[in-house]
């Protein structure tokens, strides 16, 4: 038994949840996900839990049932509390402001960046340098932040660009003169 597919999922209140024909739908106070599960995996709902069951046990089935239960407990934590990813912009002169969904940032290239946010996205900017991606998509969320860093990663001899908040970037030590 796959020991984080057996674990059952706490529905806080005021989230619903529904199946049909193999799709899953989570509802609650700060919108509405669906996932498809994977074949040979359903869920069975009691009282404020739910129970991930797998009808197959072959390979494939194991591999899914963990994932199955991911998803809805991500869908659940989503549409209940939402999810964040925060970045940090590093660097004399860099900085980021936010125009009509449209993210515009300064990284010491000849012209700005420019970065559509996608709907279900909410971008927020503290002090030029700090940006805060949210929304109640887990894996959107991090994807987004994903194709934010990649504009200009943080490099290893100054440690400029964007990085993701508590991520460390290994320093390296510049060129020397020798004798």
């Amino acid at each position: 038994m796959s020991r984080i597919g057996k674990k059952p999922i706490e529905l806080p209140a005021g989230v619903q949840i529904a199946q049909e024909a193999g799709v899953v739908k989570v509802s609650g106070p700060n919108g509405q996900l669906s996932a498809v599960l994977p074949p040979g995996i359903e869920f069975s709902l009691e009282k404020s839990t739910v129970v991930i069951k797998r009808l197959v046990d072959n390979r494939m089935g194991r591999s899914a049932h963990g994932l199955a239960r991911t998803l809805v407990n991500n869908m659940v934590t989503g549409v209940s509390k939402g999810f964040e990813k925060g970045l940090e912009i590093s660097g004399v002169g860099y900085r980021a402001e936010l125009n009509n969904n449209v993210l515009k940032m300064v990284l010491g290239f000849s012209a700005p960046l420019e970065y559509k946010v996608p709907e279900g996205i909410a971008i927020k900017i503290e002090k030029l340098v700090n940006i805060v991606v949210s929304g109640i998509d887990k894996q959107l969320v991090g994807k987004v932040a994903s194709e934010i860093r990649e504009m200009r990663k943080p490099e290893p001899y100054k440690g400029k660009g964007i990085k993701y908040v508590g991520e460390q970037v290994r320093r390296k030590v510049g060129k020397s003169v020798g004798s």
